[in-house]
């Protein structure tokens, strides 16, 4: 087992594990404890978590906790490069919040979680999420990917237990419309489905959006089952880089509604792109995520 740390003083804006990790981004990760989306802790509490990478064609698991001003980590693997990029370390929190609106409600969500950071979750696992996400609180979009990974991922032994890696689009593939169901994905079973044969089969992939212009990426990424143009922004922030994406979603339009009512233009594409403007441009996916957090755990209330 190989061990490591990153000194979270040392980021630019610090770090929040606990809100990065449980804040509806990923659904990639899972708490040690079972509690996620339980509770609420200081800088990120001390829980451990763990997800999986891939590297030289084998899964490696990779528990982080944050403790003492460190971000620790153990794995099989030199974690460090992962959990960088993964957790996105290298982002200049203090530059991005200063490109975002000077209003109360932006100010008090950045004081509220400060140090929560972007997920860069691999593309498959994070398009199936996004499916399973809709109509669902986050809580159960997490226990849906814990039930798919359960039942269809790679186990992978760790410290003398067996854990399960993320399923691979293949897998998805060879699994049943009723099995998927019976996992309680409801009517998303199909979309799930049909969306990892597509990648299973070379149909498509999401990470063919990766690089295209904005709306063109988002445009991209609604080719597959079950993907409109929340979803696809959610992909498009939480895993291929576009940090100017705001997935319109319940909270989102509820700030809209209280806070930019000169953004809501109707339609979902003119909407986006006033409150990707009125949110900052280029990082106003990082305002919508922590606006999100701070407003469905009560803040402004």
């Amino acid at each position: 087992m190989q061990r490591g740390h990153v000194d979270v003083s040392s980021l630019a804006g610090g770090l929040d594990l606990q809100a990065t990790i449980e804040s509806g981004q990923s659904y990639l990760w899972d708490r040690e404890d079972g509690r996620m989306y339980e509770t609420e802790g200081p800088s990120g509490g001390d829980a451990w978590y763990w997800t999986t990478v891939r590297e030289d064609d084998r899964s490696h698991v990779v528990r982080a906790r944050q403790v003492d001003g460190r971000l620790e980590w153990e794995s099989t693997t030199d974690a460090g490069p992962h959990l960088r990029r993964r957790l996105r370390l290298d982002d200049d929190l203090p530059a991005i919040r200063a490109a975002s609106p000077d209003d109360d409600v932006v100010g008090d969500a950045y004081d509220a979680y400060w140090g929560m950071r972007i997920v860069r979750d691999p593309p498959f696992g994070s398009l199936v999420s996004f499916i399973c996400s809709a109509q669902m609180r986050v809580g159960r979009i997490h226990d849906m990917q814990r039930a798919l990974r359960r039942s269809y991922g790679e186990p992978v032994e760790f410290d003398g237990e067996t854990y399960r890696a993320y399923p691979t689009p293949a897998a998805l593939a060879a699994a049943t419309e009723d099995e998927l169901r019976d996992l309680g994905l409801g009517y998303r079973a199909p979309y799930v489905q049909r969306t990892a044969e597509m990648v299973a089969g070379g149909e498509a992939d999401p990470d063919d959006a990766r690089g295209l212009s904005y709306e063109a990426a988002r445009e991209s990424l609604t080719r597959f089952v079950g993907v409109g143009d929340k979803v696809a922004d959610c992909v498009l922030l939480f895993s291929l880089d576009y940090l100017e994406a705001v997935p319109l979603d319940t909270w989102i339009r509820r700030t809209i509604a209280e806070y930019y009512p000169d953004c809501d233009c109707g339609s979902y594409a003119e909407t986006s792109r006033a409150i990707r403007e009125a949110l900052g441009g280029e990082y106003a996916g990082y305002a919508q995520t922590y606006l999100f957090h701070y407003l469905r755990n009560g803040g402004a209330e």
